[in-house]
């Protein structure tokens, strides 16, 4: 049996939306990271959080205004994008500005990230104590 139709489609599942969870634990990574990392007066701190918080909020209201405007949808989704992108330049940034390397797709620490597929800013944390422990028994090994 065929659904009635209803005046507007569903919309504002954002919450099940993978970019909208996954832009959520990029906006807490960038929080931790900016507390730890980055002067709390610079512009830096806020542009960098900004991006973040701009890339969840923007995904959130898209899926809003899906059920009534899918041309209002694609544009905030694209100011979302714009604005992950914004904060990546920044973590690039900030990498290059410090004579860090940026990790190729191929790297060992980010193919395990990746199979990981962390959730939560807590699984981040493991993960990064892990390859901390790594790193330090790999060096020790070395000596």
């Amino acid at each position: 049996m065929k659904e009635p139709e209803t005046l507007l489609p569903k919309h504002g599942g954002y919450r099940k939306l993978k970019s909208f969870q996954i832009a959520q634990l990029v906006y807490d990574v960038t929080v931790r990271f900016c507390s730890r990392y980055i002067d709390k007066r610079s512009r830096t701190h806020d542009q960098m959080v900004q991006a973040a918080r701009s890339g969840v909020q923007n995904i959130a209201e898209g899926s809003q205004m899906s059920g009534t405007s899918k041309k209002m949808e694609m544009k905030l989704t694209n100011v979302a994008r714009a604005s992950l992108e914004e904060l990546r330049l920044d973590y690039e940034d900030f990498l290059r500005q410090r004579g860090l390397e940026k990790w190729e797709p191929d790297d060992p620490a980010l193919v395990r990230f990746k199979k990981k597929r962390c959730s939560t800013l807590e699984e981040v944390q493991a993960w990064v104590k892990d390859e901390h422990r790594r790193a330090l028994t790999d060096t020790a090994g070395h000596e």
